[in-house]
């Protein structure tokens, strides 16, 4: 007896319904990384550019910085500014929670270093 091998059409709607929610993941998920680059992207400029500066300086250089990008997870009061020798470390960590649908959410701890 020869048996059948193949997809179902049970089959196919499955695969068809785990694709559509991995892309309506990642297009919910994608802007949170898009933000992070650029807070990391101004952290890493701001320790460049500040290397002497005051705290109070590389703060009122981020907020400004944030303004302009269009941050708004963190301000300048939430980083951690020190000094390691003679360079600038600033740094940041923060969660962002994500709504996928109902009462499912996604929450992604970020956190960098403008030494790394």
């Amino acid at each position: 007896m020869k048996t059948q091998r193949g997809v179902t059409l049970m089959g196919m709607l499955l695969v068809s319904v785990g694709i559509v929610l991995v892309a309506i993941g990642g297009l919910k998920i994608a802007p949170a990384y898009i933000e992070y680059f650029k807070v990391k992207k101004a952290i890493v400029a701001i320790a460049v550019s500040s290397a002497g500066g005051a705290v109070a300086d590389v703060r009122r250089a981020f907020d400004l910085r944030a303004a302009v990008d269009d941050i708004d997870v963190i301000a300048g009061r939430d980083l951690e500014i020190t000094k390691e020798g003679n360079d600038l470390v600033v740094s940041f960590a923060y969660p962002k929670r994500i709504p996928m649908f109902g009462n499912i959410n996604v929450v992604i701890d970020f956190a960098a270093s403008s030494n790394n």
